[in-house]
């Protein structure tokens, strides 16, 4: 099964991959880090017009685990970020992301956690959404999304002289 698993995890990765060079999507851009490892990509995205990430070019790994699209990839920033979905390490937090199924102590629904019918772009298009609307509820960075939130409610700038 693993083995087939691995051969369909593949094709699945040229398509989307090919997909998204040919057709390429507004925010962002992707490329393998070695032609020889369909598992590993870089991304590049543009920062959304109309947010703090404005004008950004932020780069991010994106990893796929041999069992893709049965399990999500997952996502770390290389830029340095200051969000409060993103931890400080750069590792993206995002339902999108997170295995399917149940957790009850998360308070996701399954139907926001991962699911075989997601794909590169959806997560990317997610993430770009993130950017620009944080989850302040479930932070995977506490400090990032307190003062944000302080930001959002005019109390401070710091958020935005951190981010900018």
């Amino acid at each position: 099964m693993a083995l087939l698993s691995k051969s369909t995890s593949i094709k699945v990765l040229q398509q989307e991959f090919k997909s998204l060079n040919d057709s390429p999507v507004e925010g962002f851009l992707v490329h393998l880090k070695n032609d020889d490892n369909i598992y590993d990509w870089n991304v590049v995205i543009f920062g959304p017009p109309g947010t703090l990430y404005e004008g950004g070019y932020l780069k991010a790994d994106l990893k796929f685990p041999n069992d893709y699209p049965y399990s999500p990839p997952s996502m770390k920033f290389v830029t340095k970020m200051w969000h409060p979905n993103i931890y400080e390490d750069g590792k993206v937090c995002i339902s999108i992301l997170h295995p399917p199924g149940e957790d009850p102590v998360s308070g996701e629904l399954p139907s926001e956690r991962w699911n075989p019918t997601q794909n590169v772009r959806t997560v990317l298009l997610s993430v770009i959404s993130l950017l620009n609307e944080p989850n302040t509820s479930s932070p995977a960075n506490v400090d990032a999304s307190v003062m944000y939130r302080k930001w959002k409610d005019g109390a401070n700038t710091e958020y935005f002289d951190i981010v900018r």
